[in-house]
């Protein structure tokens, strides 16, 4: 039989100042010490709500990857960078990859160069829950949470021997191999201590173009077998905990991921006038420390330490052949980042009805990158960035009622850059050498606040008010983008005021959540056209402005032992001012998104899974950027059947994009048409 949902309505570590709501706490497999936020309320069936999303539903829908799965949620919207880069993205209510932290166990993934998070490298099937905190982070939670944040929490052993191993087959829509993904899982948990190890690996072949697909005269893309299509990308996760007695808990964890992939091409570019890329390796590796510790009755102490790495090698060839590298377009261009640092949240019960928090964040990113050209085939020396980032942040949780909490909350960001390294010809002229940047340092105030109404267990309202500030990359304030910008060290940082009202109700067998919500956008940064040395090129500035607003709704029915359905929508609404561009549209974002499925189990031990996902429309623009359009309205029915053998072993056949549709998210990069799968789990 399926197995309830993994989320139990609990807060984080039993303080919760940093969550959206409080709630009592359950035992389950997600890592308490790596959540951030409030997990959903426990079901049997897969659980998809507007602030969480469970394993099961992961596995149940075939969301290997985390763009893909995220996708299920309201108010989160997958999409593809298109261009050379080709990687997949996350939008949380409008807001892109550089305004919505993503963590693993609470610990940010953040690339100091350009902070160009790939979705689809971070694979889901050791993912306990993802969470995703919505316009309202808690400054408790760390520096940067602009639009929002995104954690990804892992599993944790919750019998004394537990192992898992699963299996699955993918196919074209030929029917043809296409890839796998395999994951296994070993664990053991005792009375004070526990251990997990796990590893998965998912390997695509290639993907087909829907039978629509339709190539121009002159594109490089034939049809069938999308081209360069092929990605690999493994991870590991290893921790040990000690629980000395029911309050407290250390644990000590490692993670490892490592990727490579190619970039399909644009299908209506001339062949001639495209990049060629390939990343023969994109790793990131995290190891950490995560402990709580209780201060007597009224105290609770949580610290962070980590250490993270980032290598990445993006190779440029002189054609599509990708053989050699003889041309001034080809180039191997590293990257080799370190970061390490921590935090530490006091919470102490002032009394029975109100809770204050304090917390300091501290992190130290280092960046080193250098490029070998062609035809010369040289290699010019390192360049060294170095950056600290500090917060520090309260929050009081005040409780009037039983029913009724006000928390607010503030925090000061500040970043000190101490080193800015470029290789080339520097400003004052000159034969190129290792120069500095002029360094400049900055800091912004974060404040918010949210009224929680609670007048019985099963309704829950919310109003809230946050804002947000983040810093830009090095990539914004000094990157040439290949000769055609200017550097900008006085950039400030973007910030967001976001308002919120929202709720949940149990109506009998029916949950609902929605929320409304409108973010004002201010400082935006644009790329701003200017003339540097007597060239036209642009420059980062803040100078654009906006504003993203909506409405979320969720349902989900359990109809009878044998029958559970579940739908979301969203409504997206983008404004953004652009001075420097009249045309200008906000990319990326549906204006309308929705996720329904029916789990139904006629007989025991068989599931059938019919579900649908729609979205309409959104802009995209040319790769000149000198037009805006719409594409990527779609309808896409899915099919999962499961049938459990014997207790602990399923065997699973699925089909995505059923009916074939073809159908673009960004300018000249079709999605992948109909597939199908076969998978094998067993559970112990």
């Amino acid at each position: 039989m399926r197995s309830a949902s993994l989320l139990t309505l609990a807060t984080v570590l039993a303080a919760a100042p940093a969550a959206a709501q409080d709630a009592p706490a359950a035992v389950n497999d997600a890592f308490a010490l790596g959540q951030i936020i409030v997990v959903a309320p426990e079901t049997d069936a897969p659980s998809i709500t507007t602030s969480t999303l469970d394993a099961d539903a992961i596995y149940t829908f075939n969301r290997n990857s985390l763009d893909e799965a995220v996708n299920l949620m309201p108010g989160v919207s997958a999409s593809n960078s298109g261009g050379s880069r080709n990687e997949r993205l996350i939008f949380v209510r409008g807001f892109d990859r550089f305004q919505v932290p993503l963590s693993i166990d609470g610990i940010r993934v953040y690339l100091p160069a350009d902070n160009r998070l790939d979705y689809g490298r971070f694979l889901t099937p050791d993912i306990a829950e993802v969470q995703v905190a919505k316009g309202y982070a808690s400054v408790l939670d760390g520096p940067g949470a602009m639009g929002g944040a995104v954690n990804l929490v892992t599993r944790k052993p919750t019998k004394e021997i537990e192992g898992e191993v699963r299996g699955t087959l993918s196919l074209d829509r030929d029917l043809d191999y296409s890839g796998y993904n395999v994951f296994g899982l070993l664990g053991t948990r005792h009375d004070s201590w526990y251990a997990q190890a796990s590893y998965a690996r998912n390997f695509t072949d290639h993907w087909d173009m829907a039978g629509g697909y339709e190539p121009a005269a002159s594109s490089p893309e034939d049809g069938g077998e999308r081209d360069f299509s092929r990605t690999r990308d493994w991870r590991v996760n290893a921790k040990f905990g000690f629980t000395p007695n029911a309050t407290d808990e250390y644990a000590i964890n490692y993670t490892r991921q490592e990727g490579s992939r190619n970039a399909p091409l644009h299908v209506t570019d001339l062949g001639s006038t495209q990049r060629n890329w390939s990343w023969p390796y994109w790793d990131i590796e995290s190891i950490y420390f995560l402990s709580t510790t209780a201060l007597g009755d009224r105290g609770t102490l949580k610290t962070r330490f980590f250490r993270n790495t980032f290598d990445n090698l993006l190779r440029a060839f002189d054609d599509a052949s990708q053989t050699t590298q003889t041309r001034g377009r080809a180039f191997n261009s590293y990257y080799a980042d370190e970061a390490w640092g921590g935090s530490a949240q006091l919470d102490v019960d002032l009394t029975d009805a109100d809770r204050f928090s304090l917390a300091a964040h501290y992190r130290r990113d280092k960046h080193a990158e250098w490029q070998q050209s062609f035809p010369a085939g040289s290699t010019e020396p390192k360049q060294i960035n170095i950056e600290e980032t500090y917060s520090i942040a309260a929050e009081n949780r005040l409780a009037f009622t039983p029913a009724l909490a006000l928390t607010v909350g503030a925090s000061v960001d500040w970043r000190d850059l101490k080193r800015a390294e470029e290789y080339g010809t520097p400003p004052e002229g000159g034969a190129s050498r290792i120069f500095s940047y002029p360094i400049r340092n900055a800091s912004a105030l974060n404040g918010q606040g949210k009224l929680e109404w609670t007048p019985d267990e099963d309704t829950r309202f919310h109003a809230s008010i946050s804002s947000r500030a983040r810093f830009p990359t090095i990539f914004e304030r000094f990157s040439s983008r290949f000769g055609g910008a200017t550097s900008n060290p006085d950039l400030k940082a973007e910030r967001a005021t976001n308002y919120e009202i929202g709720g949940s109700r149990r109506f009998g067998v029916l949950r609902a959540e929605g929320a409304v919500f409108y973010s004002r956008i201010t400082d935006a940064i644009v790329a701003f056209p200017t003339i540097y040395q007597g060239q036209a090129a642009t420059q980062s500035r803040n100078l654009g402005k906006g504003e993203n607003y909506g409405a979320e709704l969720a349902l989900t029915a359990n109809l009878g032992p044998s029958l559970n359905v579940g739908a979301n929508y969203t409504w997206t609404h983008r404004n953004l001012d652009d001075p420097s561009n009249a045309a200008f549209q906000p990319v990326g974002v549906p204006e309308h998104k929705g996720f329904a499925w029916i789990d139904w189990a006629p007989v025991e031990r068989l599931h059938i899974v019919p579900n649908v996902d729609i979205a309409s429309d959104r802009w995209t623009v040319n790769t000149a950027g000198t037009r805006y359009y719409k594409v990527g309205s779609y309808v896409l029915a899915n099919l999962r059947v499961d049938y459990e053998v014997i207790d602990g072993v399923e065997f699973g056949i699925g089909a995505r994009n059923l009916f074939d549709d073809n159908y673009l998210l960004t300018d000249g990069f079709p999605e992948a048409g109909r597939s199908f799968f076969a998978s094998v789990r067993a559970r112990y």
